[in-house]
């Protein structure tokens, strides 16, 4: 199973992107929390495609939500992580698909097909944007780079102490940033765009194949305590470039 045989599958979801209407087929499932026929669309193509490319490995997918998989290697999908990006036409929602093997992402591939943008990295090779190798950036305080945060939009009784921790950060960093895909955010650690990006509760699907991008490209992945992700469940997620983990941490 090569890596662009795979990529070649996530970038044929284009086509479901690009669909306005089927973007109006909307169902909400929480507060602030949508699923749309897109999602529907892009998830159920690709479990059948990459069913067909790796027959015997389990699928997760975000529209099927947590539960207990009775195999250790799985992939782990969001189909549209950005959903509320999508409905509005606002142009920042990526496909993020992982693979889990005995605990750990050996694999992640992040698509923007907006930009025609794929982020990639396999465990142990480096992270790419489309082909050429990228790595975190070279800031070492805050105030030389810019921070993107995550709200944590479907949790409103955190609102009071994110907007503290928003604060906190806006004023030791050149500036934060709000795209409303934190699968995209950490493509932008990743490849320098920004020095860090943290949000309080984020699922495995959202984070797993952007955490192998940032650790691939020299970054460095932590949950607010500055331990390791649990792949199984929701929690907190810093991803920075590693030199100013600790100082953004500090602060959250």
């Amino acid at each position: 199973m090569e890596i662009q045989e795979i990529i070649a599958l996530v970038k044929e979801t284009k086509r479901f992107v690009e669909n306005r209407e089927r973007a109006s087929h909307i169902r909400v499932k929480g507060p602030a929390d949508y699923v749309t026929q897109v999602d529907t669309d892009i998830q159920d193509f690709l479990a059948k495609e990459l069913g067909k490319l790796a027959p015997g490995i389990q699928f997760l997918g975000e529209e099927e939500g947590l539960h207990e998989m009775s195999s250790d290697t799985y992939w782990i999908l969001d189909p549209i992580d950005g959903t509320t990006n999508l409905i509005h036409d606002y142009q920042h929602s990526v496909v993020s698909l992982g693979l889990y093997d005995k605990g750990e992402i050996t694999l992640g591939i992040i698509y923007d097909p907006f930009r025609e943008d794929v982020y990639y990295a396999q465990k142990g090779a480096g992270s790419f944007l489309n082909g050429n190798p990228i790595s975190v950036s070279d800031a070492m305080t805050l105030s030389e780079t810019i921070i993107t945060i995550g709200t944590s939009t479907y949790d409103r009784e955190l609102t009071v102490k994110n907007f503290q921790r928003f604060q906190r950060v806006f004023e030791q960093s050149q500036d934060i940033r709000r795209t409303g895909s934190a699968a995209l955010d950490l493509a932008y650690v990743a490849c320098g765009r920004t020095g860090g990006f943290f949000e309080t509760l984020l699922n495995p699907w959202d984070f797993a194949a952007g955490m192998l991008l940032v650790t691939e490209a020299g970054g460095r992945v932590t949950n607010y305590e500055g331990g390791s992700l649990n792949l199984l469940k929701r929690g907190s997620v810093i991803a920075t470039n590693g030199k100013v983990h600790e100082e953004l941490r500090a602060l959250l």
